[in-house]
């Protein structure tokens, strides 16, 4: 079921020069030397700092909810039924062995969404696979149908995950331009390969960076969410994927709720995965599957009082996630000095801190 939009996200004027295309590796950086905007939702105060001092911002018994899915190469070249060049971009792998994916034409070094595509299309792939196209994800009737994720079928001699390691690529969009290995789109956290797009916000944290929080007193939950495809325009909303809150974490995060500690999700898919696994006497319960939460204002939060998160494109649904925790006003007021102050988007950028 999709739930209507009922107020848009943030919209503002994001300028092109601040959308980074290159990891910080390639720019002389260490991963946790990347920026880190500090934002107070109580007191509208902002902080600059960079991401390995981190700590300065955090207390002791403070926990970070950390997205452990690794991400896969999850884009297959492929020819397109007008014989131009295109890409799969897969998205989430369904209980069935199925897969919802999205079908790209690729134009130059970018590529955008191909229009043509019908039930019972199929592509030829490498050693004699297949995928075969069954049907749209979302019925045509519904708003966000426009999204064109589709449920398809590989026919290949092996399985899915090796045929990826030999044959895909990571996926990439507009902004970058480059192909880059796949270690780059991996954060410190992941151990469960999954994720067509990585769990971005956790790629500034380091090993050192985290044993010197654990040091300091910081506990880490770890979630499991597999991010689907992060093409989404303007209005469209999350679709659903898999995620698993082990027992442990449950406790963790129960403890700490219960003695008025903060509870801080290091990315959106470690909110959308907790607050899931939620009941309705608002306790964290051992919990796994598909999740259709989709996360406004309206909704708001039950756990998690703090979150680490990238920059978010102008009206993406994120953004609507972010207001569930702080004010329109400060979200219009941090991000006006984001761009003020040249803070880099996207998923190889700077992050900010919202407490």
């Amino acid at each position: 079921m999709v739930t209507p939009i009922l107020n848009k996200p943030l919209d503002f004027s994001l300028p092109k020069m601040l959308e980074c295309a290159i990891p910080s590796e390639e720019r002389g950086l260490k991963r946790d030397e990347v920026r880190l905007m500090i934002s107070n939702q109580n007191t509208d105060q902002i902080h600059h700092s960079t991401v390995k001092d981190i700590g300065s911002y955090l207390k002791e018994g403070d926990v970070l909810i950390v997205n452990t899915s690794g991400t896969l190469k999850a884009a297959i070249p492929i020819t397109l039924p007008n014989g131009k060049p295109g890409r799969i971009h897969l998205s989430t792998r369904n209980e069935n062995d199925d897969w919802l994916l999205e079908i790209r034409q690729v134009i130059g070094e970018k590529t955008k969404r191909y229009q043509g595509i019908q039930p019972g299309n199929s592509f030829e792939l490498p050693e004699g696979g297949k995928l075969e196209i069954l049907n749209p994800f979302y019925n045509e009737t519904l708003a966000i149908s426009h999204l064109q994720l589709w449920k398809a079928r590989f026919k290949l001699s092996e399985s899915v995950d090796v045929f990826l390691e030999k044959h895909g690529i990571p996926i990439r969009y507009s902004n970058v331009q480059t192909t880059y290995p796949v270690a780059y789109y991996q954060t410190v956290f992941a151990n469960t390969p999954g994720s067509a797009e990585m769990p971005s916000a956790g790629r500034a944290f380091t090993a050192e960076l985290v044993t010197s929080l654990v040091a300091k007193g910081i506990q880490f939950a770890p979630i499991l969410l597999h991010t689907g495809v992060a093409s989404l325009e303007a209005d469209e909303q999350p679709y659903p994927e898999y995620f698993k809150v082990n027992a442990n974490t449950a406790t963790i995060i129960n403890e700490a709720k219960r003695e008025g500690r903060r509870i801080i999700a290091i990315g959106t898919t470690a909110i959308r995965a907790i607050e899931s696994a939620t009941n309705e006497s608002g306790k964290v319960i051992a919990k796994e599957g598909f999740t259709n939460l989709f996360i406004t204002p309206a909704s708001g939060l039950t756990i998690v009082n703090g979150l680490l998160t990238g920059f978010h494109e102008p009206k993406a649904s994120h953004l609507l996630m972010m207001e569930a925790l702080a004010t329109r006003a400060h979200l219009e007021s941090s991000y006006r000095e984001a761009v003020k102050q040249s803070y880099q988007w996207h998923e190889f950028g700077d992050l900010h801190l919202l407490v």
